[in-house]
């Protein structure tokens, strides 16, 4: 089976792709919220709020991975690869 460096290359991997997919999540522009600063893009977002969108990305790719791990351990699954 794999190593501990190559599980972690993995959830790295998995950790980035889950971020891309949870960043539009909650976000209000300010054109939305009719809060339009003077010199800024009216699609900007009000409040990013990074840390709690960080912490669902490493929850969910952490829940991927367990995934990954299961699939991959499961015999049946394995018989039904080959």
């Amino acid at each position: 089976m794999m190593g501990i460096a190559s599980w972690a290359a993995v959830y790295f991997i998995l950790w980035w792709v889950c971020l891309f997919a949870v960043l539009p999540f909650g976000v209000r522009n300010q054109s939305d919220a009719d809060e339009v600063v003077e010199g800024t893009e009216p699609g900007a977002p009000v409040l990013f709020r990074l840390w709690p969108k960080l912490l669902a990305t490493t929850i969910l790719a952490a829940i991927v991975l367990a995934l990954v791990i299961w699939g991959l351990s499961n015999p049946f699954l394995q018989e039904y690869w080959r």
